[in-house]
């Protein structure tokens, strides 16, 4: 039996490692058949596009090239990684997939949700998510939380007007696409993570 792919989503800042790693510990705990991987990475080769993505040197990458980066290291790390599992049956927990590329590149950047569905098209039709958490609080409280933009990381350095547009962006995706749960992060990490863990028991992905 196929395995449930989850994926989870959120501003620069959101606590997302945080709640990945609380959400390792309770599926420790409950003994789950599951891998935990990222994007962009996740893979050998999808790791070392991350690098020059992510890299803060190039200040030169047009937003096209960003868009076809983070396709091209999603396609390999599907075929590698994310798929293999699934048919294996395992719940596969991904930091960040395809509605990152939606928010951050189509309706941040401005390239369109349409280009951005078309270049993951592989994505789109072979591995959708069964549930994408979004954790949900604005740029500006995430960054607070985080003692500022991380200077090493390009995405992080482009500013709290951008980031507001992909905060916005997600909340846009969020109204439309029933795949997307909003989870209000305004509290506890603690508290967090007990809806995020209640969440997925609703939805069958988990025991209660």
């Amino acid at each position: 039996m196929r395995g449930y792919f989850v994926t989870f989503e959120g501003c620069e800042g959101s606590g997302k490692s945080t709640q990945l790693k609380l959400l390792a510990q309770k599926l420790d705990e409950a003994g789950a058949d599951y891998i935990m991987t990222r994007e962009p990475g996740g893979s050998p080769i999808a790791e070392r596009i991350r690098e020059i993505i992510l890299d803060g040197k190039n200040t030169a990458m047009c937003d096209e090239c960003e868009a076809l980066l983070y396709a091209a290291a999603r396609v390999q790390h599907i075929k590698e990684k994310i798929q293999p599992a699934l048919e294996s049956g395992k719940l596969v927990i991904c930091d960040r997939y395809i509605h990152s590329s939606l928010a951050y590149q189509g309706i941040a950047r401005g390239l369109g949700e349409e280009y951005i569905q078309s270049i993951n098209s592989y994505a789109v039709k072979n591995c959708r998510p069964d549930l994408t958490i979004f954790l949900d609080i604005p740029p500006e409280r995430a960054f607070d939380r985080k003692h500022g933009a991380d200077e090493d990381d390009r995405m992080e350095q482009l500013g709290l007007a951008f980031h507001t547009k992909v905060y916005n962006g997600y909340l846009a995706l969020a109204a439309k696409d029933p795949v997307i749960c909003p989870v209000d992060c305004s509290g506890t990490k603690f508290e967090t993570s007990g809806k995020i863990w209640k969440l997925l028991v609703e939805k069958g992905i988990v025991r209660g």
